[in-house]
């Protein structure tokens, strides 16, 4: 495959091809390096067959484009340090929790140092192992994942962890860049002469909502980046907005981050690029996306434009200390009769329930059988002194991620959402006083969680 003379040209061959390069270091490590770095990478494309969405839509029938895991072990004075970026839905309870500990074990650290995030694509496999054996057990059954291929893909995450320890390479500095993003990003909240509702969903065909301003977003695209000398080894980029354009049809695809990342891998200079959601739970396209064809290209475009002017923002310097630390936060479930156990459990043996209601009802018991008082959810920080990545659960609103940068308003915070993912919708105390969670109903813990996350940040942030 020649390299393409122009972004349009590589995009064209993505799109036909669904490949794309990457750079990969293969030399010896510098064992008297303080810092050195290895990346993976796996694809983790399910098999066309598998359910999407965790059986929200019909199963897949195609693969459009490949999915992929990239990430990178991270190894120096103290414990490893693992982050991997998935091209899934989303990880929940047990799911999540296999990760951790499948990666921790294979690069010789804890748990808590392993930071796992999905994407958020919607075309993409969905995972909560304990809800597809309460869907399996139920009178009616059902499915909404194949667990073998779960643990397959586990598997080969762990092995590719344990290889690149094999090749990893000095750090000595790191870059940190941005760039704005413009028509990608706009909040699900519309006001609408004074009534306020959250229907500016990805896809949206009404023109007075495509009209209304963009609302509370993060317009800003951060890239970290390490550097072996002049040598760029790796660059994290995140943005906050959920990555659909026009989904739902049964192919399988990373939609328009995934294009975008690849765009980035055939330019020069080469760099292993990795990207990340931010939190985006109020966050969609809508505003510009009415589900066109054309959509996916034109956002990949705009995305790829972005991380490649942060790259040209970008500002080096010596990276002399990496420091991590954890906070444990408990989301208390839903205070709602609708999901109490005693509800669910009747609702899940209910034939005439469809299987997607009852997927979101195994969903709920799932978090309720494994952590009676609440989501027991792991928030960590990694502080690179110049740069601060921090990982925050589920769909947590865009405000906890500005939040954050408030807290380090000298720092420079890349927060990614989409962890441990159980406990859905993250609204803060306006949306729900204003009806969100009435409206959309994807959300298993209680009003707030506002004043719980921003302790944690708090914590977490202080230097």
């Amino acid at each position: 495959m020649t390299v393409p003379s122009s972004r349009r040209e590589a995009l064209k061959q993505l799109l036909v091809l669904g490949v794309g390069l990457s750079a990969t270091s293969s030399a010896k490590a510098d064992h008297k390096a303080g810092w050195r770095l290895g990346t993976f990478q796996l694809d983790v494309t399910p098999p066309v067959g598998h359910p999407l969405l965790g059986n929200q839509f019909a199963p897949s029938t195609s693969v459009r484009d490949p999915l992929e895991a990239r990430g990178f072990v991270l190894s120096g004075p103290d414990r490893p340090l693992v982050v991997i970026s998935i091209d899934w839905c989303e990880l929940r309870n047990d799911a999540f929790e296999r990760w951790r500990n499948v990666l921790a074990e294979a690069a010789g650290t804890t748990p808590q140092r392993v930071l796992v995030h999905t994407v958020h694509q919607h075309d993409a496999p969905y995972f909560d192992l304990t809800a597809e054996k309460l869907l399996e057990a139920s009178k009616p059954g059902g499915k909404m994942l194949d667990a073998a291929f779960h643990e397959d893909c586990v598997q080969r995450a762990a092995a590719a962890v344990k290889d690149c320890q094999g090749r990893l390479r000095p750090v000595t500095q790191i870059g940190t860049g941005q760039a704005q993003i413009e028509k990608l990003a706009s909040n699900r909240r519309v006001d609408e002469e004074g009534k306020v509702s959250f229907r500016r969903y990805s896809r949206c065909t009404d023109p007075k909502l495509q009209a209304l301003p963009e609302g509370e977003i993060d317009p800003w695209l951060k890239t970290i980046s390490f550097w072996n000398g002049d040598e760029p080894l790796l660059a994290l980029s995140a943005y906050a907005c959920h990555p659909m354009s026009t989904y739902g049809g049964g192919e399988i695809s990373g939609d328009f981050p995934n294009l975008a990342r690849r765009l980035r891998d055939v330019a020069p200079p080469p760099v292993f690029q990795i990207f990340a959601n931010g939190c985006c739970g109020d966050v969609t396209a809508g505003k510009f996306n009415d589900g066109s064809p054309e959509n996916r290209p034109n956002f990949a475009e705009r995305l790829a434009a972005g991380m490649a002017a942060a790259w040209k923002n970008t500002q080096r310097q010596p990276l002399t200390s990496i420091s991590f630390r954890n906070e444990q936060l408990i989301l208390p479930h839903s205070e709602l009769d609708s999901l109490s156990e005693a509800t669910l459990k009747k609702q899940l043996d209910e034939a005439r329930i469809p299987l997607a209601s009852r997927v979101q009802v195994a969903l709920g018991l799932s978090s309720l059988m494994q952590h009676a008082d609440g989501h027991h959810i792991d928030v960590p920080l990694i502080d690179f002194g110049a740069a601060q990545l921090l990982l925050l659960p589920a769909e947590s609103f865009v405000a906890y991620q500005l939040f954050a940068q408030q807290q380090r308003p000298d720092g420079f915070v890349v927060t990614m959402g989409f962890g441990e993912s159980a406990p859905g919708y993250i609204p803060t105390n306006q949306a729900y006083r204003e009806g969100f969670r009435e409206e959309h109903h994807y959300t298993w813990n209680r009003p707030g969680a506002e004043d719980l996350i921003q302790a944690t940040l708090k914590n977490l942030l202080a230097r």
